[in-house]
C-alpha cells in the first residue's frame, strides 16, 4: 500500500530528510547530520533552544452537534467535564475489556464541538466507535487529510511564536485560535517532549506557509527542523507512553500507570468495569522506568529478569516496551512492563545481545520536565 504524505513532504525531501513509515505515513525521521542535524543534534536543540516538528500524521477528527461533549465523554476514559471550552485533555479510548484502542488529546471548543487528535494508525478505529452509536444530530467527521499539525518545542518556543505574532500567555493544555503565516491555526500549549511547547493545527493547504514562517521566526533563536527520531528519544526521557508499546489492546491504562487520565467517578465509559476491577485486584503487571547501571541500551521486546542470589540472571519478570540511549543522561533508559513484585529502586537484568546488563527500576521522568 502506498504511504500517505504530509503536505510538507516536498519540504522535508528538499532539506534532505531521511524518511520513514509512521502509522501508514511517510514522515521525516531525521535531517542530515552533515548540515548540523541528526537525532542527537535535534534532541539537543529541543532541550536547549527549540525544534520544529511536522506531526501531520497524527489523526484529526471533529464531533459536532448538541450533546457532543457528553457523547465523547461516554466513550473516553478521562472526564471532559473537568475542563472548560478553550482547554484540552489527555484521554484514552478503551475496549470493554480495558484494552487500549488509542490515547489521544481532546480539545473542547464548546459543548457542541470537540476536536480530537488520535494517533495516525488508530484514527479510523476511534472515529468508528464514536460514529457507531452517535445520536441524531451529532456528526463525527474524520479530518485526517484536511488538516496538518506542526509542533514548536523547547525553551525558546515562546520567542518563536511571538515572532509570528501568536499569543503565548495561555496555560498548559489550553488553546487559542490565531493567525500564523497568513493562516488560521488552533495553537495549543502542549507537546510530547517535556519542554514548554505548542502544537499548531492548520489546514493542510496552509501548512507550507506556516512551516516557512516558523522557520524564519525561529532562526535567531536556534530553531531547527526535527524528525520523529528525536521526538521518540525526547518522549522516552519523559516516560511518556507510545501506543503499540506502553499502551495496546493487551496493555490497559491501569497497567500503563495512566490512571490519572481516567475519570473514575464518571457514571460510565467504555471499559470502566474492567479498569475498576484491575485497579482493585492489583494483579496486573505495571509499566515502570529502567535506567542502565552500565553500558546497556534497552530495546523493545528485550527480556527483563530478576537478579538471582548470586547476582546471576533469575526469573523473567517482564519485557522492555520502549528503550533508547538518552542523549541528555548519556546512558540507556527505557520503559518495561514488569511484575508487581518489582518496585522502584530494585535492580534487574535486561538481556541485551545475549548479555545480562544491569538496570535499576526508576520512576519516570528520567529528565525534569519544563512544560
Amino acid at each position: 500500500m502506498d504511504l500517505l504524505r504530509s503536505p510538507l513532504h516536498d519540504h522535508h525531501v528538499a532539506l534532505g530528510a531521511k524518511m520513514a513509515e509512521f502509522g501508514g505515513w511517510s514522515m521525516p525521521l531525521e535531517y542530515p547530520s552533515e548540515s548540523g542535524g541528526g537525532v542527537l543534534a535535534e534532541h539537543a536543540a529541543v532541550r536547549e533552544a527549540a525544534g520544529l516538528f511536522d506531526v501531520s500524521h497524527l489523526g484529526k477528527a471533529s464531533v459536532r452537534g448538541a450533546g457532543a461533549v457528553d457523547h465523547v465523554n461516554a466513550h473516553l476514559t478521562n472526564d471532559l467535564r473537568r475542563i472548560r471550552p478553550g482547554q484540552a485533555q489527555y484521554t484514552l479510548c478503551c475496549d470493554e475489556d480495558g484494552g487500549t484502542v488509542d490515547d489521544l488529546i481532546a480539545y473542547v471548543r464548546s459543548d457542541f464541538d470537540v476536536f480530537l487528535v488520535p494517533n495516525a494508525a488508530n484514527t479510523a478505529a476511534v472515529v468508528e466507535r464514536l460514529r457507531a452509536d452517535a445520536p441524531a444530530g451529532i456528526e463525527v467527521v474524520d479530518r485526517h487529510r484536511e488538516l496538518a499539525v506542526l509542533a514548536v518545542q523547547g525553551p525558546a518556543a515562546d520567542a518563536v511564536l511571538a515572532g509570528v505574532g501568536v499569543p503565548t500567555d495561555h496555560a498548559y493544555m489550553s488553546f487559542v485560535e490565531a493567525p500564523v503565516g497568513g493562516a488560521e491555526a488552533i495553537v495549543c500549549r502542549t507537546g510530547y517532549t517535556g519542554e514548554k511547547g505548542y502544537e499548531l493545527v492548520v489546514r493542510a493547504d496552509d501548512a507550507p506557509a506556516v512551516w516557512e514562517a516558523l522557520l524564519a521566526a525561529g532562526e535567531p533563536h536556534g530553531l531547527r527542523p526535527c524528525g520523529l527520531g528525536a521526538r521518540d528519544t525526547l518522549r522516552t526521557e519523559m516516560g511518556y507512553p507510545l501506543h503499540g508499546h506502553e499502551l495496546s489492546a493487551e496493555i490497559s491504562p491501569v497497567m500503563a500507570r495512566a490512571g490519572w487520565a481516567v475519570g473514575w467517578d464518571k457514571p460510565t465509559f467504555t471499559g470502566k468495569d474492567a479498569l475498576v476491577r484491575q485497579r482493585e485486584e492489583k494483579s496486573v503487571p505495571l509499566v515502570r522506568g529502567i535506567v542502565s547501571s552500565g553500558r546497556g541500551i534497552p530495546r523493545p521486546g528485550m527480556v527483563v529478569r530478576a537478579v538471582g542470589p548470586d547476582g546471576a540472571p533469575g526469573d523473567v519478570v517482564g519485557e522492555v516496551t520502549s528503550g533508547t540511549f538518552s542523549p541528555t543522561l548519556r546512558q540507556g533508559i527505557g520503559l518495561a512492563l514488569l511484575d508487581r513484585a518489582v518496585g522502584d529502586g530494585d535492580d534487574v537484568l535486561v538481556e541485551v545481545r545475549r548479555r545480562a546488563e544491569p538496570f535499576t527500576v526508576t520512576k519516570p521522568p528520567f529528565v525534569a520536565p519544563s512544560t
